[in-house]
């Protein structure tokens, strides 16, 4: 199934959902809140449900499927779909399926106040994956919910009409000072643990911002009176014609075996054990190693920064005593719904800023990165997400203007995109969702600010 056709996929569910929610509890408000595991987590508005009543959903839902109903939808003259659910009108961003049919593989788990919905993913099909408890990651993106109540915001509206009165100064500074607040607790977390902690782990899907996090984290704990020596995992990739293929015949960029581990190994025992390596540089352009490498020590007072999308596989460091790493998870879990129904794919959020950021840093014009999305997913799928819930404490790295800031590069790349192209789908999906977001001047965004390592001009070496 390609990542079209499962989106295609989810959107049918949903609106089945969307049904069978009116038909069992009429006057309560539906919302499909975020995407969380292989699933969405969805609740009743000022309302609690039961076991028995999410079960009730499932088997009525269930029915719809087995009853092959019709999906009535059409498509406007601005790509986005009108479809047809009881008496009320739904836009989508994605075409659902004529019929419900083929919906067979799904899941339903009560989890409070609502419950999760769980779909098959692009390499299973026909398979649910087991359900892991995602405590840790629903407490983030319930912190994350409170800060927007507290805001006032909901939806991109609620920022839209920020920008439209020209306070959207005010907006960026917000969504900054929480990342610096987040960013400080965390730091002061670290400091309590110091007598143990050698190294902090960080991980996290890509295009998470995970490497200036890492260096802003360097700061805070340098506030706190701790020396930092960071270490990036994407320095350690192979070069490019030693990279394991995927089972479609591309580069497998995101598999663990994507890096050195021998020579990773040998180089982490060596920082340890208060010894100097020389850590080589990557270049993402020729895929390869630079000819220069990088010395670097590690004292008695300082602490080893570790990041890349593998940080918090066991497999990296199993010699390494676990009290003395600290694991933080980072990712882009954007929040903001375009209305009750629709919610803004935080994959299609890390998707335009690594659309961005490939074209600046990386020399890849968008077609290749369209085309190694789905590649990139899988890894993601196997290497990271099951990972994620060992994290001592997670960062959301989303800003709430910034599909507003990166808008006009996006669509620029997009554009590019043209109608023979066999991702020109997806760019038009990608497109539509942007046309939702006013745009802003990037130039208004701090230098040190996660968005500035897809914008450029970041204050810290990305």
């Amino acid at each position: 199934m390609t990542a079209f056709e499962l989106r295609r996929y989810r959107q049918s569910l949903i609106l089945g959902l969307i049904g069978v929610v009116k038909e069992l509890f009429p006057g309560e408000q539906l919302k499909i809140s975020h995407s969380i595991l292989d699933g969405v987590y969805c609740e009743l508005v000022n309302s609690t449900l039961s076991i028995r009543e999410v079960q009730q959903i499932e088997d009525h839902l269930r029915n719809w499927v087995l009853a092959d109903q019709s999906i009535p939808y059409e498509r406007g003259q601005d790509n986005l779909y009108q479809c047809l659910i009881g008496n009320e009108r739904i836009t989508t961003i994605y075409p659902p399926f004529d019929r419900a049919g083929s919906l067979k593989y799904f899941k339903l788990i009560h989890f409070l106040p609502g419950f999760i919905l769980l779909f098959p993913n692009s390499d299973h099909p026909e398979f649910i994956s087991p359900f892991i408890s995602p405590e840790k990651l629903s407490a983030t993106f319930s912190e994350s919910q409170r800060w927007l109540e507290n805001l006032h915001l909901s939806t991109v509206q609620d920022v839209n009409a920020i920008i439209n009165a020209n306070a959207s100064q005010d907006l960026i500074c917000l969504a900054e000072a929480l990342h610096e607040k987040k960013i400080s607790s965390i730091a002061d977390q670290i400091f309590e643990k110091r007598r143990n902690v050698r190294v902090i782990l960080i991980s996290g899907p890509t295009s998470s911002g995970k490497t200036t996090f890492a260096q802003r984290l360097s700061t805070q704990l340098r506030v706190n009176g701790l020396r930092t020596v960071a270490l990036s995992l994407d320095n350690y990739f192979l070069p490019r014609a030693e990279t394991p293929l995927d089972s479609c015949g591309q580069y497998d960029f995101e598999c663990l075996e994507a890096l050195d581990l021998p020579l990773l190994a040998a180089h982490l025992k060596t920082l340890v054990g208060g010894f100097e390596v020389e850590t080589p540089i990557f270049d993402f352009v020729c895929g390869g190693r630079g000819p220069v490498c990088k010395p670097m020590q590690l004292s008695s007072d300082e602490i080893l920064v570790v990041e890349g999308i593998h940080a918090l596989n066991p497999c990296l460091l199993p010699s390494l005593d676990r009290n003395q790493m600290f694991k933080i998870y980072v990712s882009d879990l954007f929040q903001l719904n375009i209305d009750a129904y629709t919610r803004v794919p935080t994959t299609e959020v890390r998707l335009i800023r690594r659309l961005v950021r490939d074209d600046k840093f990386r020399g890849i014009e968008p077609e290749r990165t369209l085309a190694q999305w789905e590649s990139v997913r899988r890894g993601e799928n196997s290497n990271i997400f099951p990972f994620q819930e060992e994290a001592d404490v997670m960062f959301n790295s989303s800003l709430l203007y910034e599909l507003n800031a990166l808008r006009p590069f996006a669509e620029q790349l997009l554009i590019s995109v043209t109608p023979a192209s066999p991702h020109y789908q997806s760019a038009l999906n990608l497109l539509t969702l942007l046309s939702f977001f006013n745009p802003i001047d990037s130039s208004t965004v701090p230098f040190n600010s996660i968005l500035r390592e897809f914008l450029g001009e970041s204050a810290y070496e990305v």
